[in-house]
């Protein structure tokens, strides 16, 4: 049998503080974080508040799950018309105050990011689909199958519903593991004036 939704559990506003911390500690070392804090003791201290909106916008507008209430494994599912997010949304989800914890210094330097990802998500899918926009796995916790029950299970969704799935990634290995689930690489760049790579991907319902 297909994992479902019933094999793990939607998560809530009071989960948002211990799903950033487990998102920090699994974005730690990957490019975009080297990207906005070089600094190694900064970028351990910062990194997780730049969750806190993606998780907020997730549980208001998208579905957001994780693999027990233990949140070995965190994953944040935009549906379709919810993919792009408006200035006033993120100001509702707490944008500002993500800004004043990360700093500005922090946001110019993802500012690249941000100007490639955005236009990038609406050439590449310009039809309805859904995002997974984030998906983290405590470190301790990996190789252990929670990324792959998170995945299996909207899948099966979104296979019911018969529309395609896009995502980005910026290392290589976990292009791999998407791949494993039929996801196909679209794009693959050096987002301009960085050093950081990113393939999006896309999973299409066939």
């Amino acid at each position: 049998m297909k994992p479902d939704l019933d094999s793990i559990i939607s998560l809530t506003k009071e989960h948002i503080k211990p799903s950033c911390e487990v998102s920090g500690r699994t974005f730690q070392d990957y490019p975009t974080s080297i990207l906005m804090f070089p600094d190694e003791i900064e970028r351990k201290e910062k990194i997780k508040f730049g969750f806190e909106m993606i998780l907020k916008y997730g549980i208001l507008r998208g579905e957001v799950y994780a693999t027990s209430p233990n949140l070995e494994g965190i994953a944040v599912w935009l549906p379709p018309k919810k993919v792009h997010q408006s200035i006033w949304s993120l100001i509702r989800c707490g944008g500002f105050h993500v800004m004043r914890k990360t700093g500005l210094k922090a946001m110019k330097k993802g500012k690249p990011l941000h100007d490639y990802m955005g236009p990038a998500h609406k050439r590449l899918v310009p039809f309805d689909h859904w995002y997974l926009q984030s998906i983290a796995v405590e470190p301790e916790e990996q190789r252990k199958g929670y990324g792959g029950l998170l995945l299996k299970a909207m899948i099966t969704k979104i296979d019911r519903e018969g529309l395609p799935i896009y995502l980005e990634t910026n290392t290589e290995k976990n292009v791999s593991f998407y791949q494993n689930y039929g996801f196909k690489v679209v794009e693959h760049v050096i987002v301009p004036k960085t050093e950081v790579p990113f393939w999006c991907m896309l999973r299409n319902n066939s």
